[in-house]
């Protein structure tokens, strides 16, 4: 027997002896606990943290322009780069969640940071002496992001983990009515909330998603005992660099051909999850070196080094985590067009007749029909699409992850195309009347915007719900929220995209001044219309490449 098996056969024995800890309680905790009646109140819960802060993100850009005097550029600006904030900060939340703290007890702490940047925010657009001051006003924006962004991932995961991993069925029904949550919370806000902030000010319109996430955070403290909760498993960061350098340190090494000789320990590591089997992917396959067993593995008192050996399961791990990323990529260009209908769409409906018979309507609630799209098409996608679909592909749910998503991506060239095809229409009026000079309002009805919504509405009932469920179904286990922040995270870098997109485009050509009759937004939104083409054939390449991990 060679020195390398024999190492591995006494640390599998070691392994085994070290992992005989499982308690008989698991079981009926699992049964007393979780399922559709903890993941209900969580649904909830999501209701009332997605009314608050899209209740500030809807009708920021008017808020910035009135209250703080920016212009169009700016204003749009500053509403890009915040939003993508709230969705960057899904990594804090996500690293802290999964290797210290679990689900449950970091969304109850940054909700506590959360609502006091709310308090801060209302309370300076309620004092004269603060109303027109930045610094207060950024400095609550900001505590908004850190809050809500590190709770997004955690609360889906936390939801999701209320069933078993071989309920999938139940698992996509959850991520469905979350999303669809989190749509009736947008609609709610870009209704009701903007109404108020647009007729009864800021403080009562600022003051009402501080309440709702009052009552979303004392929800959350009393289900508490309702919940199953999911141990935290380490930094997962520290898991995949140890990979890294052990494959370096063992460059040199060659793979054996029967792949059961590598490292595989047998852990434990969590309460709620099954845990994963041992199945070996070919891709990557220098990883692998990372689990080959030496004797230069050990210490003289034999501790396993883990910068030098890791386990099979780390390995993959990383694997997923790679294999993931060219697909994570393609999504944040379609988020980009998304954070569109907060900033640029918003612009639009400014200088559009928002009147309708004596009502003024608020250029932000035009957004509300992308939610009832959803509300409408989600029946349908499951009624029609999914049964058509089925007789065709034979697949579980109609269409795979990636066909939903890519369906999805595709609407996005249709929303901007859209888009700039209103506002071709709209300067055509502008010239007509002899407005082009005048920064006023065109007699061309804001409803022409519906079209661009809605069809935003639909491609986000395809992509975001496949994403979610994609990045949740494809994440190794003890990455789960950590996965789901990097699905958020694309909705942070899309907005940067927007920012990026518009700083270039307005230093280079001047296409969006602050008066929009003498610009050319139409040509912004081509050119944006243009690379969501360019991204959809990308997405196509890498879905027609990517092999799905075998639950």
């Amino acid at each position: 027997m060679s020195v390398m098996e024999e190492a591995r056969i006494s640390l599998l024995v070691a392994e085994e002896n070290r992992n005989e800890e499982i308690g008989s309680s698991t079981s009926d905790l699992k049964q007393q606990t979780g399922g559709w009646k903890a993941s209900s109140l969580i649904l909830f819960i999501e209701l009332c943290q997605n009314a608050a802060i899209a209740g500030i993100t809807r009708n920021l850009v008017v808020y910035l322009k009135e209250e703080l005097l920016e212009d169009n550029f700016v204003a749009a600006t500053h509403v890009s780069t915040w939003t993508g904030t709230c969705f960057l900060t899904t990594l804090i939340g996500a690293y802290v969640s999964d290797s210290y703290w679990g689900n449950y007890s970091t969304v109850c702490g940054f909700w506590i940071i959360y609502l006091s940047g709310l308090v801060i925010l209302t309370t300076s657009a309620s004092l004269s002496i603060l109303k027109h001051t930045p610094f207060f006003t950024f400095l609550g924006l900001y505590m908004i992001s850190l809050g809500a962004g590190s709770i997004k991932p955690c609360l889906s995961t936390f939801g999701a983990d209320q069933f078993a991993n071989t309920d999938r069925r139940a698992k996509a029904s959850f991520f469905s009515w979350y999303y669809l949550s989190i749509r009736v919370a947008t609609l709610f806000a870009s209704t009701v909330i903007v109404w108020i902030q647009d007729n009864y000010g800021w403080t009562i319109g600022f003051g009402i998603p501080t309440l709702l996430a009052g009552i979303g955070f004392t929800c959350l403290m009393a289900g508490s005992r309702y919940y199953r909760y999911r141990k935290p498993s380490g930094s997962p960061f520290t898991r995949l660099c140890q990979v890294i350098v052990a494959a370096s340190k063992k460059h040199n090494l060659s793979l054996p051909e029967n792949y059961s000789l590598l490292y595989q320990a047998k852990e434990k590591s969590t309460i709620v999850p099954e845990e994963e089997g041992f199945k070996h992917t070919p891709e990557f396959s220098f990883l692998d070196k990372a689990a080959i067993v030496s004797t230069s593995d050990f210490s003289c008192s034999g501790v396993l080094n883990p910068w030098r050996l890791c386990t099979m399961s780390q390995v993959e791990e990383l694997k997923s985590v790679l294999r993931l990323l060219p697909i994570w990529a393609t999504f944040i260009l379609f988020s980009s067009v998304s954070t569109q209908e907060s900033s640029v769409f918003v612009e639009q409906a400014m200088v559009m007749d928002r009147r309708f018979g004596s009502i003024n309507i608020p250029p932000a609630s035009l957004s509300s029909c992308s939610v009832l799209a959803i509300v409408v098409f989600a029946p349908i996608y499951d009624k029609i699409v999914v049964p058509v679909a089925h007789r065709f592909t034979k697949t579980e749910g109609g269409l795979s992850l990636l066909q939903r998503s890519g369906i999805g991506l595709l609407f996005s060239i249709l929303a901007m195309s859209t888009a700039a095809i209103v506002e071709t229409k709209r300067l055509q009026i502008a010239r007509d009347e002899g407005l082009m000079h005048q920064n006023v309002p065109v007699p061309m009805s804001i409803f022409w915007q519906i079209p661009q919504h809605v069809i935003i509405g639909i491609g986000e009932a395809f992509a975001q719900i496949g994403m979610l469920e994609f990045f949740y179904d494809q994440a190794p286990n003890s990455m789960r929220s950590v996965s789901m922040a990097l699905a958020l995270l694309t909705i942070s870098l899309g907005s940067y995209a927007t920012s990026f997109i518009l700083t270039v485009v307005n230093r280079v050509t001047g296409w969006i001044p602050e008066n929009l009759n003498q610009g050319h937004l139409d040509r912004f939104f081509w050119l944006v219309a243009g690379l969501c083409l360019f991204n959809q054939v990308m997405f196509v390449y890498c879905a027609s490449r990517y092999r799905y991990k075998k639950n």
